[in-house]
């Protein structure tokens, strides 16, 4: 198998061929089948052309998990054009601002998001088509998904070039300033697609893939979505996290591979005996897109009978950089080793490679990395030592060529000019037994320069205070390691993609500054 293919339409395309009645998707108890898919996103292509769609153009896709997410996603591909996924999670106006910014042209929405799409589309000057996926439109001339369907137009056969056009544009989540929008190409995309085909050893014609993170975000798309479509697996969307719906899809379709974050893995811990048994056709997990604690990976091992293999690469890099080998050594707090196509390296603030077991930047390189960021050409530069993308993660390799990810550098902590990883903090929080989930930020402190704030949940049931949490930490951190002050929320703040975000905790730190809610 090769991944010297022109295109992501031409990747497609020979697959449908190879594997013509064989299920690519199953929703819902509906599937579809390769050559079904290939067809239908045609038609879509189609449509799209007939209503102005032509190639270099933005496409918007706001749409929940489905086999139409797919559909939508393919045919504006066909088209030549850029698919532009919208976070579901987005206010209005921070939708509008992406919209605006990429200069979309077309938004595909589905109908339980146009009261969103009322709030924002008349303000958006290059939006000239609306197309509903259902039938309560936000607008009564508003294009019905099922018209593009029927649509009698010819194919487009765009001459597409693939590294050098846009297959996507996903927008960061602009965790400082505004989100910037990471340009993939065809060529970015098919070369992850094929080194996480080969890195999690994904068997075409046997595996399934369970898909319950959004397919906006970059691991749910790259590893969920277009790799099933591109090499032969299916796939198996589920509309959202409800942890009974996510055990029913399992069986229901047999999955293989159950992809998900931390806070996932977190909740279905709570599943009863009778649905773990559910669980039994996964053959193993994949964490990826926020730090897994060791704690938790041993608890849900230990119940489930399946290993989590550790994964990690930013939205820049489409996403995949790396992952614990499937046949290989596995290693806990480690994401692994780099896929097949892609260079890993740690480097100091000035761009010197520093050797095993020394903490810097980690940067990659490979056909993965994106062109730049969308209208962004000083902050592209920024980004890059040379042709080296530069992750935002502090971390190092061991001999053995594994990476570890300490923390961000935005995150890491400096008290009294020692370093303080948060990572390192929250894995000793996740060992007290009442913690459920637990994050660490900074606060400015006059005296320290900064001090270690602690966000926890508890367990249901379980009880602690700050004097609690504070002893067991000091047992097993430094002084300068143990959190000043902690606070205890019903459930922290999270991202679409279930990553905590600490950029609310640190808006909460800056509302309750010195008041400590259980001291």
């Amino acid at each position: 198998m090769s991944n010297n293919l022109q295109s992501i339409p031409d990747a497609l395309r020979r697959t449908a061929q190879t594997y013509d009645t064989e299920t690519a998707i199953h929703f819902m108890g509906r599937d579809t089948s390769f050559s079904e898919f290939d067809r239908a996103s045609d038609q879509i292509a189609a449509g799209l052309t007939t209503q102005g769609i032509s190639p270099g153009d933005r496409v918007a896709l706001y749409c929940v998990n489905s086999d139409t997410f797919a559909i939508a996603y393919f045919g504006i591909i066909k088209t030549g054009a850029t698919v532009l996924p919208v976070n579901l999670l987005l206010k209005p106006g921070e939708i509008e601002y992406i919209l605006d910014d990429a200069g979309v042209t077309m938004l595909i929405y589905h109908e339980v998001f146009n009261e969103n799409v009322s709030a924002f589309r008349h303000n958006l000057g290059n939006l000239k088509t609306c197309i509903v996926i259902g039938d309560q439109a936000s607008d009564p001339n508003d294009i019905p998904w099922s018209d593009l369907l029927e649509t009698n137009g010819t194919v487009p056969q765009p001459d597409i070039d693939p590294a050098e056009d846009l297959a996507c544009i996903l927008y960061t989540s602009g965790t400082t300033g505004k989100p910037k929008g990471a340009m993939l190409t065809h060529k970015n995309l098919l070369s992850d697609t094929y080194g996480v085909l080969e890195a999690m050893k994904i068997e075409p014609g046997k595996d399934r893939l369970l898909v319950v993170l959004p397919m906006f975000h970059a691991f749910a798309a790259t590893v969920g979505m277009l790799t099933p479509l591109l090499y032969g697996c299916s796939f198996i969307p589920v509309p959202k996290f409800e942890p009974q719906l996510v055990m029913d899809s399992i069986a229901d379709g047999q999955a293989t591979i159950f992809m998900g974050v931390p806070s996932m893995y977190i909740v279905l811990l709570n599943m009863s005996d009778e649905q773990v048994k559910k669980f039994d056709s996964i053959d193993y997990c994949i964490s990826g897109g926020a730090a897994m604690p060791q704690e938790l990976m041993k608890r849900f091992e230990n119940r489930f009978g399946k290993l989590i293999y550790e994964g990690d690469g930013p939205t820049e890099c489409s996403p995949v950089t790396c992952v614990n080998p499937i046949d290989g050594e596995r290693k806990p707090a480690s994401v692994g080793l780099p896929i097949p196509g892609v260079e890993m390296c740690i480097m100091d603030k000035d761009a010197n490679e520093l050797a095993n077991e020394e903490i810097g930047e980690i940067c990659v390189r490979g056909d993965n990395v994106m062109k730049g960021y969308w209208n962004r050409p000083e902050e592209t530069a920024e980004s890059f030592h040379e042709n080296w993308f530069r992750t935002g993660d502090l971390g190092y390799r061991d001999n053995d060529g594994y990476f570890y990810i300490v923390d961000r550098i935005k995150d890491m902590i400096i008290v009294n000019g020692m370093n303080v990883y948060p990572r390192v903090v929250e894995e000793v929080l996740y060992q007290f037994d009442a913690i459920l989930e637990a994050a660490v930020v900074g606060e400015p402190h006059d005296l320290h320069g900064e001090i270690p704030v602690a966000y926890v949940s508890l367990k249901e049931n379980k009880q602690a205070d700050t004097a609690d949490v504070r002893r067991f930490c000091r047992e097993r951190l430094g002084n300068h390691q143990v959190p000043r002050k902690v606070f205890f929320l019903d459930s922290l703040p999270k991202n679409a993609a279930g990553k905590i975000v600490k950029r609310e905790l640190r808006k909460q730190g800056e509302l309750e500054r010195g008041i400590d809610s259980r001291s």
